[in-house]
Parts: structure tokens; C-alpha cells; sequence
């Protein structure tokens, strides 16, 4: 029995580069999916390799990425990225999408997965960060609010899905009111910027970090609705 249930555990990685990753370790084994998963920080291409599925966590996603590229993980993860389900995080959201505003001088390393373009630190510099009760849609117990803690967190600009891409789906919004001034646009024109947490097929990214909180909810929708769905 025992090797049986081995044989059928999803393994999920954590892009262990730099980062909240042992964060979201924490949250993963609070799960109650415990002989379903094992959980592995993810270094190298040969850790990658072993994965069903990926987290890639906050941090700074300029170095994340350069990071990335010097450990020969980069190009491998592209080619995860196309049919394996992977959540990104806050600098994590960023690598996962299309396009990016307010990059670094030099550029920004993205592996294009979301039909989205996203900007960094949208929200401002570090003494911007807040925390606020996000709306949630796809999550347990949708009627309970979940507390979103944003850190020099990226804001979704523009939601751009080919025909045949997969559809888009919001996952968990703020409300129009906690826009500042900056961001917010008079003809109406800013919805995409209280989108904080998108699902596209097997790829998930919200903007802030549940992983501080004691929360799992996100956690479980990942692992239920991406990793496991794509192991059935």
C-alpha cells in the first residue's frame, strides 16, 4: 500500500532561488493532501525535472529570473511552463506573464504563460505595501473574505487572450474603491487592476502573497484545481 500511494503523489517544486519559498513549503504541508503530494525545493534542472507542477514565489523577479538563467533553470522552465501547471506570486505573476511595464533598465526575462501584461511595483515602492479583504470566486468558502498582503505588489494593466488561447478566469478581485488616484482611470477603462488573482488552463498567479497568512486556500485551489486536474 505503501509504494502505491508513492507512486501516485503529484510532486509539486518551489522555485527555491530567492524568494518566499519556504513559505510557501509551510503552507503546502499544512494541506490535508499530505499522501497526495510531495513537496521539493527546486534548484537545478534536475529538481525540475521531477515535477508535476511549480510554484515560483515573490521576490525580486529581475533576480529570480537572472538567477534562473545562471543555474541553467531558465530554458528548462520554458519548456515546464507549456504543459505542466505552475503559480507564480508577486514577482512569480510577473515571470508568468506576456508583457511587462515598468521594467528595469536592460529588460525582464518572462516565460510568457498568461496572456496578460502585467506592471511591477504598481502599487509603488515598499512603504506602499498594504493588505485589504479580497473578493474571492473559485476558492472555499467564497463568502469568507480573504486578507490579500500586497508587497511592492504588480498590478494586472491589460487582459489580451488569443482565440485559441484559454480562457481567462478571475479568481479573486479588490474592490474598486482601494484604488489610489494613480492608478485609477475616469472612463472606467481599470478593471483589469483589481484582477489579483487569475487562472489560464493549468496556470494560476495572483498579485500578493497568501502564503504570509494561515489561510490555505489558495494553496488547496492550486493543488486541487490545477495540479490535480492535470494528473487526471
Amino acid at each position: 500500500m505503501t509504494e502505491n500511494c508513492t507512486e501516485t503523489r503529484s510532486v509539486i517544486g518551489i522555485l527555491a532561488l530567492q524568494g518566499a519559498f519556504v513559505e510557501h513549503q509551510t503552507a503546502l504541508e499544512r494541506l490535508p493532501f499530505r499522501r497526495k503530494l510531495e513537496v521539493i525545493l527546486v534548484k537545478t534542472p534536475e529538481d525540475l525535472e521531477r515535477c508535476d507542477a511549480l510554484i515560483i514565489p515573490g521576490g525580486e523577479s529581475t533576480t529570480i529570473a537572472l538567477l534562473a538563467r545562471l543555474s541553467g533553470v531558465l530554458e528548462p522552465l520554458r519548456e515546464f511552463v507549456k504543459t505542466k501547471p505552475v503559480w507564480g506570486t508577486c514577482a512569480g505573476a510577473i515571470l508568468l506573464s506576456q508583457a511587462v511595464e515598468n521594467a528595469k533598465k536592460g529588460g525582464q526575462e518572462l516565460l510568457g504563460a498568461m496572456s496578460i501584461t502585467i506592471a511591477r511595483n504598481g502599487w509603488g515602492s515598499q512603504i506602499e505595501s498594504f493588505e485589504a479583504p479580497l473578493d474571492v470566486e473559485g476558492l472555499q468558502n467564497p463568502e469568507k473574505p480573504f486578507t490579500g498582503v500586497f508587497i511592492r505588489a504588480p498590478v494586472v494593466i491589460k487582459l489580451h487572450p488569443n482565440p485559441n488561447d484559454r480562457p481567462i478566469e478571475v479568481i479573486a478581485r479588490l474592490s474598486p474603491g482601494l484604488l489610489p488616484p494613480a492608478l485609477a482611470s475616469p472612463d472606467h477603462s481599470d478593471e483589469p487592476k483589481i484582477f489579483v488573482a487569475l487562472r489560464q488552463g493549468l496556470h494560476f498567479l495572483t498579485t500578493f502573497h497568501p502564503e504570509l497568512t494561515e489561510d490555505n486556500r489558495f494553496h488547496e485551489y492550486f493543488v486541487r484545481e490545477c495540479v490535480f486536474a492535470a494528473r487526471r
